[in-house]
């Protein structure tokens, strides 16, 4: 494996984008138990595009306008309930539950956050290619091989996120206007990123 792939793969994940914010804004509003859920919800949302860039369905999607337009405006219309529900919390932080139920909306939010981006699908099928040689017997399993350590990098890197985030979380749940500050800060980064993504051309 090349340190090209790792060096690269290292730079785009550690990029703060959608699921980073994600992240931070649930390891600040529930704690680091529920951040290491959320990185692991986003990195699972990461298999379905590495099975479409393997089997090459994401050619389709990148040869297809209406395929395209199709994702990327579900995408836009996630980020802005995303900030739509993050502006509707309200409330004590301070005894936040763990219970199954609530990390299972946790995932499923976070694997929705990068399923509904259609540049990741993009990013595996011009990416991955370029470190599978044409010469390899096994050009599938290069690949998958591939993308398991960029799933692996996504979910330390993201776990660290969070995991740094709460650690200033209890001097934030004491100081309600701070919080309420911090809601619309996400909220608002989560509408900037749909503005983005809306405007994202193939």
């Amino acid at each position: 494996m090349s340190i090209d792939f790792l060096l690269i793969s290292l730079v785009v994940v550690v990029s703060p984008g959608i699921g980073v914010l994600y992240t931070l804004s649930v390891a600040i509003s529930r704690g680091s138990q529920a951040s290491i859920v959320a990185a692991f919800g986003c990195t699972l949302g990461i298999v379905p595009h590495m099975l479409a860039a393997t089997v090459g369905l994401a050619a389709l999607l990148n040869a297809s306008a209406v395929a395209f337009q199709t994702l990327k405006y579900l995408g836009v219309a996630y980020l802005l309930f995303l900030a739509w529900s993050t502006l509707k919390e309200h409330g004590s932080l301070s005894a936040p539950t763990a219970s199954s139920s609530s990390a299972g909306r946790v995932i499923l939010k976070a694997v929705l956050v990068n399923l509904l981006n259609p540049k990741l699908s993009l990013f595996f099928f011009a990416f991955l290619p370029q470190f599978v040689s044409v010469h390899d017997a096994h050009p599938v399993l290069r690949m998958l091989l591939l993308s398991g350590v960029f799933m692996l990098m996504t979910f330390v890197v993201f776990a660290i996120y969070g995991l740094l985030a709460s650690l200033v979380r209890e001097h934030l749940i004491s100081r309600p206007s701070v919080m309420t500050w911090m809601r619309r800060s996400f909220a608002g980064a989560f509408v900037a990123l749909a503005a983005k993504l809306a405007l994202v051309e193939r």
